[in-house]
């Protein structure tokens, strides 16, 4: 199995519609989430120049559906790293339920993000920062 960097979530009632599964905007939450977790884990630099001028741009997300969630189910995201070229990268995300020993996907998410510096200009593309770039090769698909 190769190996991810994982996020693990109690799903809450306030993650749930009126029927009592999970919203489905909470997955593209979650992706959000389990991404910062990695830089506070392994690029805690890269926070920092978030602060600064450096930009982390979500170009692109997207989320397949393939079981409902409810309050309470443990949810692990697991995070990898798909594609790296430039400025951008590509992260995969695998939602499992988790029930003891028992572990069921039930959803498939990606984003493409653009490494961007902030300038008197506007936005302009840089490259990926080196101690984010060696995590994420940690993580490759």
């Amino acid at each position: 199995m190769m190996r991810a960097f994982e996020f693990r979530h109690i799903v809450g009632f306030e993650e749930t519609n009126l029927v009592g599964n999970v919203y489905y905007a909470n997955h593209v939450r979650w992706q959000g989430r389990c991404r910062e977790m990695f830089l506070k884990e392994h690029a805690p630099d890269v926070l920092k120049a978030l602060t600064a001028d450096l930009r982390l741009v979500t170009l692109r997300c997207s989320c397949e559906y393939l079981a409902e969630l409810g309050a309470f189910d443990e949810v692990i995201i697991r995070m990898r790293l798909g594609s790296m070229m430039q400025n951008r990268m590509t992260l995969s995300f695998d939602y499992i339920r988790s029930a003891g020993d028992r572990e069921e996907i039930v959803a498939r998410g990606e984003q493409e993000v653009a490494c961007m510096r902030q300038t008197p200009d506007g936005l302009a593309p840089t490259h990926i920062p080196e101690s984010l770039k060696s995590a994420l090769e940690a993580y490759v698909e």
